[in-house]
């Protein structure tokens, strides 16, 4: 039974602590719309879609209106596109993106992702016929997103797929150019993908998961912030207890939105993902959760043992309050989308170096992040590379999402707006990696790996 100052203080994080629904993710599988006629199979997807998810839309405001909460969010996650496509004999996977476009617009969600392809072991024809599409893809359309698997523990990692990715990056902020790289920003270069993700842009509906699916993403850095002001000064053990119990509330909330969601679209519940997902907004920052900790600036010394704790911590409650724990889940450092992280890297505080290492021990990885648009495709190729190193180590999900801004130099900034922010650019190291990239091939899968 719910106590009145149980409902009380989540009416005030509510109110005064930003804390929302980030996303409702309908999971829909597409495999059944695949067809030797590419037009027709665009046909289905575009039928398919609008028939499951003609509803996500009012429902997701129904109860935002009815519980008071927040929902920011209502997007849609599809079979790798990849793997649809390939049934089909065309060369050009660009008319799959818009028929994605086409779809997601008609039934008014906010974005559609999975116009993406997993190569961790290696590439298809498919699969290559969609990378090259990525740019043209994310150019002429609004909605759609783009993720390519490229690594995992139990493979390695396909350094031909990284090349061919840094080149991709490369070509989709030249394709868009005119708005500062915008299409980079709809693209995450991943290791180790989840399923069940329900944040974009890496959100895609594996070929594991039900014919559709509900899946919720949670928010709350204000809420946990605000819980930190209470113990200040105090050891890191009441630390982590007062994030475990915070994070327990939030997920608490999703888990309701979720069963309602569900029961109201006659779809399956999935999972709740409890990642810390920031804003641009003040007091909305996981930066200035860290800070709050005892730091004087997010990427100083300390700034990854803090990071840790968080990120633990936030994962510990949300098992405790839901047996469908899933997707990423933890928190995210997506620079362009939190007030604090912006100031800490505009500071130079906070550099490309300092936020690799702390994506070794926090969700997904490198995150919005803008560096001068001459950086060359086999540099980002090479930070790509890296990241897919930490996650297929560590045995975690990492990620790349970064805009070499066209025209733009270090100290910088890139205005992308809304809930993407503002990114300043930041300085890679003026050396080369090309020769490293040239390489190709594969490396190999850890010794772990070795599990069965």
């Amino acid at each position: 039974m719910l106590d009145k100052n149980d409902v009380l203080s989540t009416v005030q994080m509510i109110d005064r602590q930003h804390l929302d629904i980030r996303t409702i993710t309908m999971g829909i599988s597409l495999l059944s719309c695949a067809d030797r006629d590419a037009k027709a199979a665009c046909e289905k997807i575009y039928d398919k879609i609008t028939r499951y998810a003609e509803g996500l839309v009012k429902t997701g405001e129904d109860i935002e209106r009815e519980f008071g909460i927040p929902i920011v969010n209502k997007r849609i996650s599809v079979t790798p596109i990849a793997l649809v496509a390939a049934a089909s004999e065309t060369e050009d996977y660009v008319p799959f993106a818009v028929a994605l476009d086409r779809a997601a617009k008609a039934v008014g969600v906010n974005f559609i992702g999975g116009f993406s392809a997993l190569v961790q072991k290696g590439m298809t024809d498919a699969d290559r016929r969609l990378i090259a599409a990525i740019p043209e893809a994310l150019a002429v359309t609004d909605l759609v997103c783009s993720s390519v698997n490229v690594g995992s523990t139990k493979a390695g990692i396909n350094m031909d797929a990284v090349a061919l990715l840094g080149r991709t990056v490369k070509a989709a902020a030249e394709r868009t150019a005119d708005c500062g790289g915008f299409g980079c920003a709809k693209l995450v270069v991943f290791c180790n993908a989840v399923e069940d993700n329900p944040f974009m842009a890496g959100a895609f509906h594996g070929v594991g998961e039900p014919e559709r699916v509900i899946n919720v993403g949670v928010s709350g850095p204000g809420v946990v912030y605000h819980a930190l002001q209470s113990v200040k000064g105090q050891p890191f053990d009441v630390v982590a207890e007062t994030v475990k119990k915070t994070a327990f509330r939030i997920t608490r909330m999703g888990q309701l939105v979720a069963q309602e969601a569900s029961r109201r679209l006659n779809t399956p519940f999935g999972i709740v993902d409890l990642s810390l997902a920031p804003t641009p907004a003040v007091g909305d920052s996981v930066a200035r959760i860290l800070e709050e900790m005892g730091l004087e600036i997010c990427g100083t010394h300390g700034t990854t043992a803090a990071l840790a704790l968080l990120n633990d911590a936030v994962k510990k409650g949300g098992v405790m309050a839901s047996s469908s724990v899933g997707g990423l889940s933890g928190a995210f450092i997506p620079v362009s989308e939190d007030e604090g992280m912006i100031a800490a890297a505009s500071s130079g505080a906070l550099t490309l170096d300092k936020l690799e290492a702390m994506t070794c021990v926090c969700s997904v990885g490198l995150d919005m992040i803008a560096v001068p648009g001459d950086t060359s495709a086999e540099t980002i190729a090479a930070i790509i590379a890296d990241e897919a190193a930490i996650g297929m180590v560590n045995t975690k999900t990492t990620a790349v999402r970064i805009i070499p801004a066209p025209g733009c130099k270090v100290g910088d900034t890139v205005e992308f707006g809304g809930l993407l922010g503002s990114a300043p650019v930041q300085a890679v190291h003026p050396y080369s990696s090309a020769d490293f990239i040239a390489r190709g091939g594969r490396i190999p899968a850890p010794l772990h790996s070795l599990k069965n």
